[in-house]
C-alpha cells in the first residue's frame, strides 16, 4: 500500500488558467497564466520579476464557468527566472476579496 505524508496544511491544485494581478501601490495590471492554487497560495507565470515581501493583487479567471473568478491579496514569497525567460512568482495568499 502507497503511504503519502502530505506536509501542507492545503493541498495544492495544478491549473492552467488566466490570471491578471498588479501591485498595491500600482495601476498597472499584468496579464499571465496561474499554474497551481491552494488554500495558502498561489504559483503563476509573468513576464517580469517581483522582489519577494511585494504585496500584490490577483483575479484568476477560471477557463469555465461552473467556477467563479476569484480576487485576493497575496504576499510575494519567490520568483525563479525560467528557462523561456518568465518569471514562476509564488504567492501566500493574505486575504480574499469579497465579490
Amino acid at each position: 500500500m502507497l503511504e503519502y505524508d502530505e506536509k501542507r496544511n492545503f493541498i495544492r491544485m495544478s491549473v492552467n488558467c488566466e490570471i491578471n494581478y498588479k501591485l498595491t501601490d500600482s495601476d498597472q495590471t499584468y496579464q499571465g497564466r496561474c499554474t497551481s492554487l491552494s488554500g495558502a497560495g498561489l504559483a503563476f507565470i509573468s513576464d517580469r520579476e517581483f522582489e519577494q515581501g511585494k504585496s500584490m493583487e490577483v483575479n484568476v479567471i477560471p477557463e469555465n464557468s461552473i467556477t467563479p473568478p476569484m480576487t485576493a491579496y497575496v504576499e510575494i514569497v519567490r520568483s525563479i527566472k525560467l528557462d523561456s525567460g518568465q518569471y514562476e512568482i509564488g504567492a501566500q495568499i493574505k486575504s480574499i476579496k469579497n465579490t
